[in-house]
């Protein structure tokens, strides 16, 4: 399985929350925007301003997510992502929303093999799922 993740399924992962991805890291390969390293280090210390997460565990999130990154395959936010990004999309979708969107059609165009889309938010799996992905998560 070829799996394109969205920020939200790292979180849960990073973060220890209950509904992982039941298929967390039984991919044959696994993509994600780069802007993911931007929004999953937001949250951490968003987590660490709201004394959610001490010192201990800002340091142990940022090892997790160190290692989850180096699984996983960054792809570059490019001029041509954000100008996709820009266009209609088929249902309401967020700014970072549609730069994982259009990054995943863009990647999706560029591979011969079918590529799911993994997200835990409700609403980027109906925009994925109406631009034609089959959505785990």
């Amino acid at each position: 399985m070829i799996v394109y993740l969205d920020t939200s399924t790292v979180l849960r992962v990073l973060l220890r929350q209950r509904g992982t991805l039941r298929a967390w890291n039984r991919w044959s390969e696994a993509y994600s925007s780069e802007i993911l390293r931007v929004e999953s280090r937001r949250v951490v210390d968003r987590l660490r301003l709201e004394s959610i997460l001490d010192d201990e565990g800002v340091a142990l999130a940022h090892e997790e997510l160190a290692r989850i990154e180096r699984s996983i395959a960054l792809i570059r936010l490019s001029t041509h992502v954000l100008e996709r990004a820009a266009q209609p999309m088929p249902t309401v979708v967020k700014t970072l929303d549609a730069i994982h969107l259009a990054t995943a059609l863009l990647f999706r165009e560029s591979r011969r093999d079918e590529v799911e889309f993994a997200t835990h938010d409700v609403r980027q799996s109906t925009a994925a799922r109406a631009l034609g992905f089959r959505c785990v998560g």
